[in-house]
């Protein structure tokens, strides 16, 4: 059975999970102890970064490299254009659902990091992590200030820098939109390029399905709520929320185990 370790929090991550789900590959999710999960990826490859997928006698982190390998191995519903000129586009365009990501879950987590129900996603519901959420919970949450950088001038960097990237794959949306409808990124096929960009910005939306839906009875922070509300009535989050609604059929439940 293939593993795919995880932070249950991590857009990256719903990423991976996207793409072995596109693939239609069995798999199950493993969440991993923020800062002790290192001890397991530089053992089997030397990087420090969720997601990480073992397959078999192969273990590969990074999403964008799990999109590689699993093209390679799977040839079933490929998620990289064979094309030369497509291949770059979608590849171009990884790359700034890679950089927007980045961006994003700063921003987010600075509104939600001192919200309880945000730490109980990072602790998961079992394991160490859960029954010592007394203990635990400050100390990752004082460890993912200081490794995200919520700080005030870093956060308003990130939501400039998410407003400069949205413009940009927005205008390339448009570019090839047919009668004014927006269909897919690249080629008008549904690809990594999606993937990518969907998923980065899957926190901002609280989409159902994804870690990042505000329990009943709770309210989205106003930035939040605002921004949400003006990329909705934008081409870009209406191509978001169209690619979820009709592209994102998940199969491991995003909650580990």
């Amino acid at each position: 059975m293939r593993t795919l370790y995880q932070f249950p929090l991590s857009n990256y991550c719903e990423k991976a999970r996207w793409l072995l789900d596109h693939k239609e590959l069995d798999y199950v999710a493993r969440n991993l102890i923020p800062g002790v999960h290192r001890l397991l990826t530089r053992w089997y490859t030397s990087g420090d970064t969720l997601p990480m997928l073992h397959d078999g006698k192969v273990w590969v982190d990074d999403s964008t490299e799990i999109a590689l390998y699993l093209d390679g191995a799977y040839s079933e519903k490929p998620l990289i254009s064979r094309d030369p000129e497509l291949r770059t586009q979608i590849i171009g365009l990884d790359e700034l659902g890679n950089e927007l990501g980045d961006h994003v879950r700063r921003w987010m987590l600075a509104y939600s990091l001192d919200n309880p129900h945000t730490m109980d996603i990072v602790v998961g519901e079992q394991g160490l992590m859960h029954t010592f959420g007394l203990l635990s919970k400050p100390i990752l949450k004082k460890g993912m200030k200081i490794l995200y950088q919520i700080k005030p001038e870093p956060v308003a960097a990130s939501r400039r820098r998410i407003d400069d990237l949205i413009n940009e794959i927005e205008t390339i949306l448009l570019e090839d939109a047919e009668d004014g409808e927006t269909t897919y990124l690249v080629g008008n096929e549904f690809s990594l390029a999606d993937i990518a960009v969907c998923a980065a910005a899957a926190p901002i939306f609280g989409i159902e399905g994804t870690p990042w839906v505000v329990p009943q009875g709770e309210v989205v922070p106003e930035p939040v709520a605002l921004y949400r509300d003006e990329l909705l009535a934008r081409p870009f989050g209406q191509y978001v929320m169209r690619v979820f609604a009709q592209d994102r059929k998940a199969k491991v439940d995003w909650r580990g185990q």
